[in-house]
């Protein structure tokens, strides 16, 4: 078992903002009819949902961090930001930022790790993170912990993106991004070492398919440890899982994408 410390990190004896708490409910993987839909899923440890703004729509307005905090409900630290105006909103905290640091959301904002300004006018070899895929929906790409985006290229109104998978894609040049990676890159490197560090986080038990009777699963029965059984790798309703293509091919977001990702 391993864990990130968080000692030189987050910032000590310091409680979340109670305007930005909500508490989301626990469905367990079940819909509105009490069915499960996704599986492993249930209990865990209870913890508050932190409202944290993807948008950074204070534009113009400079702000100063005043702490970096943890989130149960994401892999990245979130950083609490006091803007001139007295507000405090939570963001996604970068790498780089620090206590006492000042970020600004603008057209015209210096090339500074935090700072948030339109792909646009950012140069051609930076790391970037939170990118809106439309302008004023707030971002939507690389928002979880060590992500980071490169610029490849500005064409026209379309900046081409280059993600962390090996994926080459278009996204309109007057959407906003920040500068830098996101922080808490450790987080890969975290070893979950235990059952019951699974059920904390609201994982429950999953079982074996080669362990199953056959009604149960198409890997099921046999006398002993068999093979599979079958010529390709199927789920627990028999659906092919390995080797098949699963995007649609009339995603509307197919034209932008001018390379796949690297199997």
């Amino acid at each position: 078992m391993s864990v990130v410390s968080y000692a030189d990190v987050l910032t000590k004896n310091v409680d979340p903002i109670k305007s930005l708490l909500s508490r989301l409910p626990t469905r367990a993987g079940r819909n509105n009819q009490g069915r499960i839909t996704m599986r492993h899923q249930g209990g865990g440890v209870k913890r508050l949902y932190r409202i944290i703004d993807f948008k950074q729509d204070k534009l113009d307005i400079l702000g100063k961090i005043e702490a970096i905090e943890y989130d149960p409900y994401r892999t990245a630290f979130i950083a609490r930001v006091i803007y001139k105006d007295g507000e405090r909103r939570y963001i996604l905290a970068s790498k780089e930022m620090k206590i006492g640091d000042e970020i600004i959301t603008s057209a015209n904002a210096p090339l500074k790790d935090g700072n948030r300004l339109q792909m646009k006018n950012i140069p051609v070899g930076h790391f970037i993170h939170n990118i809106e895929l439309s302008a004023g929906r707030g971002g939507q790409l690389a928002r979880s912990a060590g992500s980071s985006v490169k610029i490849l290229a500005q064409d026209g109104k379309y900046t081409h993106l280059k993600m962390l998978s090996g994926e080459v894609r278009k996204v309109i040049a007057n959407c906003f991004a920040s500068i830098g990676q996101v922080s808490n890159a450790e987080h890969i490197l975290v070893n979950i070492g235990k059952a019951g560090r699974q059920r904390h986080l609201g994982v429950r038990p999953t079982v074996r398919g080669t362990a199953m009777n056959p009604r149960d699963h198409p890997y099921g029965g046999g006398e002993g440890k068999q093979r599979r059984g079958t010529k390709r790798p199927k789920t627990k309703w028999g659906k092919v899982t390995g080797g098949r293509k699963t995007r649609n091919k009339k995603k509307y977001s197919k034209k932008m994408i001018l390379q796949r990702r690297i199997k």
